[in-house]
């Protein structure tokens, strides 16, 4: 299986346990490897046959605004549950972090896998 990748992806959302927190939005980053065979989109360069990073990236941007959650645990397995719904991704490797929320380190989250990456055979 291929990959598609969407890097540093920054989101704003509401996001923490704490009072003060529930009360504004923080900004999130996200890594993305989505698995996908590109090669019919790559013979006919066709978008349409491959995954829409820029929809993808969009339908992150509206879920991070349209959701609030306590732990990045439950934005990182909502938001696997969305895509891999949304877009029919099989698998997926997805890392949020959250920067500033431990002082002593540029930032503190988590990277979840979902799906299977086994694609069909090429061969098949």
């Amino acid at each position: 299986m291929d990959r598609v990748l969407i890097e540093s992806l920054g989101v704003d959302t509401v996001i923490g346990v704490y009072d003060w927190e529930r009360r504004i939005t923080q900004r999130l980053v996200l890594d993305l490897e989505l698995a996908t065979d590109i090669r019919a989109a790559a013979a006919n360069d066709d978008l349409s046959q491959t995954l829409d990073y820029a929809a993808i990236s969009e339908r992150i941007a509206r879920f991070a605004a349209d959701n609030a959650f306590a732990l990045v645990e439950t934005f990182a397995e909502r938001l696997a549950e969305v895509l891999r719904h949304d877009f029919a991704i099989a698998w997926l490797r997805l890392t949020v972090r959250k920067p500033g929320a431990v002082p002593a380190a540029s930032a503190v989250g988590v990277r979840i896998e979902r799906g299977t990456a086994a694609g069909p055979s090429p061969c098949a």
